[in-house]
This record gives structure tokens, sequence and C-alpha cells, in this order.
């Protein structure tokens, strides 16, 4: 896997991954950016909500679980100090849909965040990670 990221002025970078598709990022106005795009950071979360997802995803379509709506809320605590790692991230998978098992929800989040994704299981090296689960909007 290769990925490039070239400079654009200030402090905005334009990311090219190697399978062509780009992502502009930039810092804050107090930061020395001009706030027209994400912060690396923010992307790491994003990250992470798009790695755990798809895992989930594709756990449900494997044990034929429909659903209509689906989605990861997610916040992260940083280290004060340099490097400004992550410490803490809390997640809240949502769903939406008719009859869908708690225990086949639950299952696929469980595999996802302990076997599957990369991504979580880079990131809780340095963070507590933990999460939450709701469907058709009440907590399970």
């Amino acid at each position: 896997m290769e990925a490039r990221v070239k400079w654009e002025g200030g402090m905005k970078f334009r990311g090219e991954a190697q399978s062509g598709h780009q992502v502009l990022m930039d810092a804050a106005e107090q930061g020395g950016g001009k706030n027209e795009a994400p912060r690396p950071t923010e992307l790491v979360l994003m990250g992470l909500g798009g790695c755990t997802g798809m895992d989930v995803v594709s756990i449900l379509e494997k044990m034929r679980i429909p659903f209509d709506s689906f989605q990861v809320d997610i916040e992260g605590d940083r280290a004060e100090d340099h490097p400004r790692v992550f410490t803490e991230i809390r997640m809240n998978y949502r769903i939406w849909g008719k009859e869908i098992p708690r225990e086949k929800f639950e299952r696929a989040v469980t595999l996802s965040q302990e076997r599957y994704c990369t991504v979580s299981n880079m990131l809780n090296k340095t963070a507590r990670i933990t999460y939450q689960l709701e469907i058709n909007g009440e907590k399970v």
C-alpha cells in the first residue's frame, strides 16, 4: 500500500492513495491553516468509522440481516502533550430497520472491534476504545 501527500500552500496538503483517490487536509486558522478541509486527526477518526462500518455491514450481509440505515458516531480525546495521540475513543453504532436481532448486531460489532478492523486494532495501542449500540434509536 502506498500514499503520497503534496503541499498546496499554507498548511493545506493533498493526499493521494495508491487507488488514485484524493483527499484534502488543512489546519485550523489558529494552526496556520485556512480551515478548508479536515484535519489529519479527523481523517483518522473517519477512517476508523469507515473501517469498522464496512466490517459490520459485510458481517450483517453474510448473516442475511437486512437494515435500512447504519452509522457510526465517533468522539476522540487526545493527549495534552506531544505527540497528541488519541487516548480515548467513544463509538456509537446506530442501526435502523425491522426486526434487527440484538445479539447478531452485537456479534458483528464485536468481531469488527476485536478481530477485523485494522484501524481499530492500531488505535487501541494508545487509546481506550469503548462503544455502545443502538437499534432504532434505543440503546442496547
